[in-house]
C-alpha cells in the first residue's frame, strides 16, 4: 500500500470508510465550483471516481491519494496525480490536482499535501514533468502552484465548461 507521511498528513489509497466523507467534500457547491462542471457530486458519483481513482493506481502506478489528518484520523480531501485529458494542450500529460474540504482550508494542507505528491512523482516514480490546471480566477490554487515552483505556461478554454483556465508546468528534472 502506497502511503506518505507529512508533519500533518498522511496520503493513502482509498479504503471503503472514505466514502461518506468525501462525498460530504463534493455535496459542497463551494468545493466543486472550480471542478469540472462546477456542480456537487452526489454519493455515487464520489463512489465512481474513487473507483477510477484507484483504477488509474493499478494501471499508471500513481494516482489520487486520500488526505488524512494525522491527528485525529478525519478525511480531508483529495490530492494526487493523474493523466490529464484536457485541455488539449496537456492532453496525456500527468497532473496534479486537490481538492479539500471546505473546513481544512486556509491551512497549509493543500500545499503540504500537493508538495508531497511531487516529491512522491519525481523520487517514486521518476516523472519529469508534472503540469496542473486552474481556474484563472482561483487565487487559491494559484498560489499553491506557485510554492511548488510551477510556472504558469497558457491560457485556455475549458472543452465543455464555460471558464477560463490557467495551465502550470513543472520540469522535475530541475526540482529540489
Amino acid at each position: 500500500m502506497t502511503e506518505i507521511r507529512t508533519p500533518r498528513l498522511l496520503l493513502r489509497r482509498w479504503l471503503e470508510d472514505d466514502l461518506v466523507p468525501l462525498s460530504e467534500i463534493h455535496a459542497d457547491p463551494v468545493v466543486m465550483r472550480r471542478i469540472g462542471d462546477g456542480s456537487p457530486r452526489s454519493l455515487e458519483q464520489t463512489a465512481e471516481d474513487i473507483e477510477a481513482w484507484e483504477e488509474e493506481w493499478d494501471e499508471e502506478g500513481f494516482g489520487v491519494f486520500a488526505v488524512e489528518l494525522l491527528g485525529s484520523g478525519e478525511l480531508a480531501g483529495a490530492v494526487g496525480l493523474s493523466v490529464a485529458d484536457a485541455p488539449a494542450g496537456i492532453a496525456g500529460q500527468v497532473a496534479i490536482s486537490w481538492r479539500l474540504g471546505r473546513v481544512f482550508w486556509g491551512q497549509g494542507y493543500a500545499s503540504e499535501a500537493a508538495q508531497a505528491t511531487l516529491e512522491f512523482a519525481v523520487q517514486d516514480r521518476g516523472l519529469d514533468r508534472v503540469v496542473a490546471v486552474c481556474g484563472t480566477g482561483d487565487r487559491a490554487s494559484a498560489n499553491v502552484l506557485g510554492k511548488l515552483g510551477m510556472q504558469r505556461e497558457a491560457a485556455a478554454g475549458h472543452p465543455d465548461h464555460d471558464h477560463d483556465l490557467a495551465v502550470y508546468g513543472i520540469d522535475l528534472t530541475q526540482y529540489r
